[in-house]
């Protein structure tokens, strides 16, 4: 009888000291270019705000040296990829990213988005916005052109620094402005502007370093870079250049794998990117207007930020059938 207790003791024991297998904690891995995953951009907030209320789940996030880079390795991994999500497509690239297959839908209703055009896409879901403009410091320029026309026929001492279309979204965005505006004559606007361009540069940071260093006149950026300025540096003597043929709109988008095994939590991470709380975080990190009207919420100055009279539009279609031939064009131009 007593060898039965301590035997039946020890198994006792040994139940009570095992270890409680706890329940995995859902990772929602996602892909995303650096500058939104940098500790100075939105990633870490947005992070940190889902992660309070997802019910248990860790959001990482996986950086690409571009939006471009992000989609070129989902094409590449296809299937076996081990993102979720992809956070900071854009327009431009939304329908190329379509055709692969890869993308599930949305689900999500959308209604209530307020951008420059009504939202129907039922893959990608937008979480900002801007247009494409060049930007200028007054100090310096006091008198910017007011379309490509007037910056052609400036001195050829005025430079702009611009950014390579296979690699960088605005440098893309700026074909298919031009593109848009300009329809056929697009080579001849590029032959022009080719004795401004001080140099193409792979990526926007560095064209706008050129800028801010004084080494060109105007950068290609967006219509919501002066914020950055005015609000991070209480500088307001940086503006965009609006012009009178219109500009084109960067709608930036995210999209959820098919391939995901957590569907259900990644349209949970749509839903709050598109919430307040999520939107609220967008506009002083990544300084680009929100998708959503903020009401109070959203920093005043950005009320104060001119904007285009016309926005140009080009259909998914249109860009997946033309692209690469207005890449070329371009190219071929300023080479």
């Amino acid at each position: 009888m007593v060898k039965f207790t301590r035997l039946a003791l020890a198994v006792l024991s040994g139940l009570f000291a095992a270890p409680v297998v706890a329940e995995e904690v859902p990772i929602l891995k996602i892909y995303t270019y650096d500058g939104f995953a940098a500790e100075w951009g939105p990633g870490p907030a947005l992070k940190a705000g889902f992660e309070a209320i997802c019910g248990g789940c860790i959001v990482e996030w996986i950086a690409a040296d571009s939006s471009i880079g992000t989609l070129r390795r989902v094409q590449l991994e296809g299937d076996t990829t081990e993102a979720d999500i992809i956070v900071g497509l854009d327009t431009a690239i939304a329908g190329e990213a379509r055709a692969t297959g890869l993308f599930a839908e949305h689900g999500l209703d959308l209604a209530g988005l307020n951008l420059p055009q009504a939202w129907t896409d039922t893959q990608f879901v937008p979480f900002d916005y801007a247009h494409f403009a060049f930007v200028y410091d007054e100090d310096s320029v006091s008198a910017p052109p007011k379309s490509f026309q007037e910056l052609i026929a400036l001195p050829e001492d005025f430079k702009i620094a611009i950014q390579d279309p296979r690699s960088a979204t605005p440098g893309l965005g700026l074909v298919l402005w031009i593109a848009a505006a300009y329809g056929d004559r697009a080579p001849e606007i590029w032959a022009g502007l080719k004795p401004h361009i001080l140099t193409v540069t792979r990526e926007w940071s560095e064209s706008y370093s050129l800028f801010l260093e004084g080494e060109a006149d105007m950068a290609l950026s967006y219509s919501s870079s002066p914020a950055y300025h005015i609000i991070a540096d209480k500088d307001d003597t940086i503006h965009a250049a609006l012009f009178s043929e219109g500009h084109l709109a960067q709608t930036e988008v995210a999209g959820i794998l098919k391939s995901s095994d957590h569907q259900e939590l990644a349209k949970k991470f749509l839903a709050y990117l598109t919430s307040v709380d999520g939107q609220k975080i967008i506009p002083t990190t990544n300084w680009m207007f929100p998708v959503i009207d903020l009401g109070a919420g959203l920093d005043p100055t950005y009320a104060t930020l001119p904007q285009p009279e016309k926005t140009l539009v080009l259909t998914d279609e249109e860009i997946a059938a033309n692209s690469q031939r207005w890449i070329d064009e371009m190219l071929a131009a300023v080479q």
